[in-house]
């Protein structure tokens, strides 16, 4: 039994029910305010940490100025004879470009495809980001993007390609950045100028001189919305590898620029019909052994390299693109090279190799044992000494010491005139010859001829087991071809800097005469035998003179050096790793046979 006690009409057990749920109304109002300042301190902290992270990438991000002034190697541009450029070195920037000196059309196209509200908006497009975040979860991709110009030049100048939050970050802070620094036009200047669109060259004008053959100043509509057009994607949409892609894309740049009141309808379509694929440019690889041979021959001219250089060289580019299709089709397993000297010196061609991109390694400078290629020096030195090519000599057997070399075939003629003796290459009789005007006599003769530095003094040096150069080897040949007249072969002609100084040019130098009239003429009548009698037939053609074989010991090189009217060219043909090639490749047949198809 519960007893209720009642005093002056107040009910105690409602005043306690009151109490209670009083307390229970405070203990959740007190959750409530625990539950909000927490969220409000975790919040708080959010924010703190938020903050923290962006002043990290802050403080990680690039120097500003440093990135925007940024300095480079001096650039060397190689022109060949004709003054076309052939290639360069260190430089991957075209030549700068801005609003205000291209034709219209060159950055509206860029505006109309990339960023059409661009000088509309800040350095973020909210309702371009809006119809990306749209489109790209339409299509569960992502499909669309909506970076904004002034985004793009900083991604291209001052971050990495890598997803990550922190670079999202640093990219906002940055367009904000440059936005505030910089006018429109500026900005949009950085783009055209810092854009990496083909072989790894930056800018447009970088980009329409490889593709076009001119800079972006001379771009027409239709160029330029075909370079505007690989800005989504170069290697995608590139004139030279997806031609199809690009003229596409840049159909629809022209139509935007039309929508956009940049050009006229009429004038989209007329470039629409101008579209078509870049022009095959010249593979730029069979210049590389060229340029850099010229490279090493610069600092000699003008010292230390201090600043951009325009550098003009004697190169024949139809002839150097002859060679190296001819030396590509022929030497199949093995490697050759090629060098053309003009009776005056001048370095009209030279390919190092097969392929550039397999190997830099330049043969045409490699030291090789030249074999019977050598041995117009020491008959050189017998019609110096009255012999004749009707003057007649033995050929037998002959040893010295331990030395006992035989002919190639193993096959002695006896009694053979001199002339005869050089067309067949035989072994003995320039052995003989050494022996009876002495050794010296031979490798003086080298020395005036340019050649005779590292000649060993010993007899199997007449024979050619002495090493020397391609280019060293046929500019003993074009001495001959010279009328006996010196020959220093030269690559360079001029050097220019950036603003058109000339800062050397080369002189002519002296002619001496290294050897006679009559022992020139002599000579070249051997030389001429060798085609037309002897081992060289395989390279006689109306236009060739004369030449001269040579196969190193065990067929491990191979020469052939001849001339024509205009020029002396030497062939080689061996392997790499100095090993034997099949015993029927001589001078006298791949070689003889490239050299052949090149002059014919």
């Amino acid at each position: 039994m519960i007893l209720i006690k009642q005093s002056g009409g107040i009910n105690v057990q409602n005043d306690t029910e009151n109490i209670q749920e009083t307390k229970k109304n405070d203990k959740k109002r007190s959750w409530k305010s625990r539950i909000l300042i927490f969220l409000i301190n975790l919040c708080l902290l959010m924010v703190a940490v938020i903050g923290l992270y962006v002043l990290f990438v802050f403080l990680q991000m690039p120097s500003l100025d440093s990135v925007l002034h940024e300095t480079r190697e001096p650039a060397i541009v190689f022109l060949d004879k004709n003054g076309r450029e052939i290639g360069s070195d260190g430089r991957i920037m075209g030549v700068p470009v801005t609003v205000d000196d291209l034709p219209p059309h060159v950055w509206q196209s860029i505006v109309a495809i990339e960023d059409k509200r661009f000088f509309e908006h800040g350095a973020i497009s909210y309702r371009g980001t809006l119809r990306a975040i749209f489109v790209n979860l339409f299509r569960g991709s992502f499909a669309a993007g909506g970076s904004t110009i002034t985004q793009q030049t900083v991604k291209n100048i001052f971050l990495s390609r890598d997803k990550k939050i922190s670079r999202k970050i640093q990219e906002l802070i940055l367009s904000m950045w440059l936005e505030n620094r910089f006018s429109k036009n500026q900005i949009l200047d950085l783009y055209m100028n810092r854009v990496s669109l083909v072989g790894g060259l930056r800018g447009i004008d970088a980009a329409a001189t490889m593709l076009f053959g001119h800079g972006a100043r001379e771009m027409t509509v239709a160029e330029s919305a075909q370079i505007a057009a690989m800005l989504k994607a170069p290697s995608v949409y590139s004139p030279l590898k997806n031609p199809e892609r690009n003229i596409k894309r840049a159909s629809v740049v022209l139509m935007q620029m039309a929508n956009q009141g940049y050009i006229t309808f009429d004038v989209a379509q007329k470039a629409i019909a101008e579209l078509k694929p870049a022009p095959v440019r010249h593979n730029k690889n069979m210049y590389r052994y060229w340029t850099d041979f010229v490279r090493e021959e610069i600092e000699s001219r003008v010292g230390k390299i201090d600043k951009d250089l325009y550098v003009y060289t004697t190169l024949n580019p139809k002839m150097q693109e002859h060679i190296a299709v001819s030396l590509s089709h022929n030497i199949g397993e093995y490697q050759g090279a090629v060098v053309a000297i003009s009776r005056g010196g001048e370095i009209l061609a030279m390919i190092g190799g097969d392929d550039y991109q397999v190997s830099q390694f330049n043969r045409a400078t490699a030291l090789r044992q030249p074999g019977s290629a050598f041995k117009p020096v020491v008959y050189l030195v017998a019609l110096e000494n009255g012999m004749t090519p009707e003057s007649y000599v033995n050929d037998s057997p002959f040893s010295i010491g331990d030395y006992n070399p035989k002919n190639y075939d193993e096959r002695y003629y006896g009694g053979i005139t001199l002339a005869t003796a050089f067309a067949k290459s035989v072994n003995s009789v320039p052995l003989k010859l050494t022996k009876e005007y002495g050794i010296d006599s031979v490798l003086n003769m080298a020395s005036r001829l340019g050649v005779g530095n590292n000649l060993k003094r010993e007899y199997s040096t007449v024979l050619g087991a002495s090493e020397m150069s391609l280019l060293d080897l046929t500019t003993i040949y074009t001495v001959i071809w010279n009328d006996g007249k010196s020959v220093h072969p030269y690559s360079i002609t001029k050097i220019k800097d950036a603003a058109g100084n000339v800062i050397y040019e080369r002189n002519p130098s002296d002619e001496i005469t290294i050897l006679q009239p009559q022992t020139v003429e002599y000579m070249q009548t051997l030389l001429r035998e060798v085609i037309t009698k002897g081992t060289g037939k395989r390279a006689n053609a109306p236009n060739v003179l004369g030449g001269k074989t040579g196969t190193s010991n065990d067929n491990r090189d191979a020469w052939f050096v001849g001339a024509t009217n205009d020029y002396v060219m030497g062939v080689w043909v061996g392997r790499d790793d100095n090993k034997s090639m099949d015993s029927k490749i001589t001078g006298g047949t791949l070689p003889a046979t490239i050299f052949h198809e090149i002059v014919e």
